[in-house]
């Protein structure tokens, strides 16, 4: 869902706020033709940087630091997987111009503020609740056990 509200191409440059485990930016980087991400913990990053060898990624740019500084001001797509700072990186986006922008949120609290950030900046296109849940055997039967819901906030500077 994330990669598809992201509409990557492959002219597209991306950044990737906050890469953790790297699973989005070696995705984005088969979809884009310029990646770069950045994280701020040291071990994430490393995590990341095996990720990408592990899966036969070459060119993406690691940047360790906090965001939004040191950001490139030319990126088409941004992704924010977590919200340390995020008011700081959609101001930003918008300053800079970023034409789609997500952030995906586990808390409810911390997404209707992050709604109501992109609002404030002009980027809100729409939120999204994802909702997976897995089956379990119960009494012969399958039901299912629900798991935290995610919700995907998506907009731009369009």
């Amino acid at each position: 869902m994330t990669l598809g509200k992201l509409e990557l191409g492959p002219t597209d440059h991306f950044i990737e706020v906050g890469s953790c485990t790297g699973a989005v930016t070696v995705e984005a980087a088969r979809q884009a033709g310029r990646v770069t991400a950045i994280e701020r913990k040291p071990k994430r990053l490393e995590t990341t940087e095996k990720n990408l060898a592990a899966n036969d990624i070459e060119g993406v740019e690691l940047l360790e630091g906090e965001a939004p500084e040191g950001l490139p001001e030319d990126a088409d797509a941004l992704f924010l997987g977590g919200s340390r700072n995020y008011e700081e990186v959609l101001d930003f986006a918008a300053e800079t111009g970023i034409d789609r922008v997500v952030m995906n949120v586990s808390r409810l609290e911390i997404a209707g503020d992050a709604v109501r950030a992109f609002r404030d900046r002009n980027l809100f296109e729409e939120v999204v609740q994802l909702q997976v849940s897995t089956g379990y055997e119960l009494a012969g039967a399958t039901s299912f056990d629900s798991n935290n819901p995610v919700y995907v906030i998506v907009g731009g500077a369009t």
